[in-house]
């Protein structure tokens, strides 16, 4: 069973309910219009012991930290502000204690840095593992939510940062180096929530997420949500180390977006005087049917087996 073949089941599962007003299933977040000209947009993730983070490898301070951000990150996707999370935490006997006081003081921290309050979630005990999942809640203008469908032939596609870090950070923890710089991005990401907002507010940006499993999966679900396909310059991505790390690494939680080409300069020059630094034109959407990448090295169409992190 692969994770979008399970997820597709899910949305047919479910298909014959109503919708409630809400957006379905295909986004970073659902989106709920307020019938105000605004809406709420709802993400909620998991972390997994063993599966997303060691213990011995990271403080329980970072965690609390990262726990937040990665939902923040997936609020940033859709132009939106963020303004609640829940938590919800299942604690073995052995993270009970001084460790949940101090992911609590992590999670504090993030929630402080953005100003949002933490309304509500649940607690449990676990017979194996620390399981944590948060639900974050953003508000955006309607006409600012940006989606994964809204790409268009013709589109930039950019990058908000440097590729491939919190993947080989993952590679140092693996070593046993878990104080590496690298490393440090892995446990402590940065969402990059003010972009996102200000992305949202411009027109000329058509579809946008944020990059959890890296551009070789996260990329192709824009491109089958628009039915578009993608020129991809591999010389153009911006990485840490090789290039195959960049595409393929994931947890970079940096922005993936399309900005209407003939707009694309002018964005890119704003942004830089905006934030001080300046997105990444990696290639552009073209009209296909098949809707997949084709990756390029100096102009030249190049074979590869390139795939983000899969769950399954």
């Amino acid at each position: 069973m692969s994770e979008f073949g399970f997820i597709n089941g899910i949305k047919n599962l479910f298909a014959e309910l109503p919708s409630n007003g809400f957006d379905g299933i295909g986004d970073d977040c659902a989106v709920l219009p307020d019938g105000n000209g605004g809406a709420l947009v709802f993400t909620t993730d998991l972390l997994a012991e063993d599966v997303h983070f060691l213990r011995a490898a990271t403080s329980a301070e970072m965690l609390g930290r990262k726990a937040l951000a990665v939902n923040l990150s997936d609020v940033a996707a859709m132009g939106a502000e963020p303004v609640a999370s829940m938590l919800s935490i299942s604690l073995p006997a052995d993270a009970t204690g001084e460790w949940a006081d101090g992911f609590m003081r992590g999670y504090r921290e993030m929630s402080g840095e953005w100003n949002i309050p933490l309304v509500g979630g649940d607690t449990t005990a676990s017979k194996s593992g620390i399981t944590i999942n948060v639900v974050a809640v953003g508000r955006v203008r309607e006409e600012n939510v940006k989606r994964r469908s809204a790409a268009r032939a013709g589109d930039a596609v950019m990058v908000g940062g440097v590729l491939g870090a919190s993947a080989e950070g993952l590679r140092d923890i693996l070593r046993g180096e878990y104080d590496t710089p690298n490393a440090l991005i892995h446990k402590n990401p940065m969402p990059q929530v003010r972009e996102g907002i200000w992305l949202g507010g411009r027109r000329e940006v058509h579809a946008m997420m944020d990059i959890s499993d890296g551009i070789a999966s996260d990329l192709v679900h824009i491109l089958e949500a628009s039915r578009v396909g993608a020129v991809i310059n591999t010389e153009l991505v911006p990485a840490v180390s090789d290039i195959r790390t960049a595409v393929c690494g994931g947890e970079d939680y940096k922005l993936l977006f399309t900005v209407d080409g003939a707009a694309a300069e002018r964005l890119a020059a704003d942004f830089l005087e905006t934030f001080g630094y300046a997105p990444y034109v990696i290639g552009r959407i073209v009209g296909a049917s098949d809707y997949t990448v084709e990756w390029r090295a100096d102009g030249r169409r190049i074979a590869t087996d390139w795939q983000g992190f899969t769950h399954y």
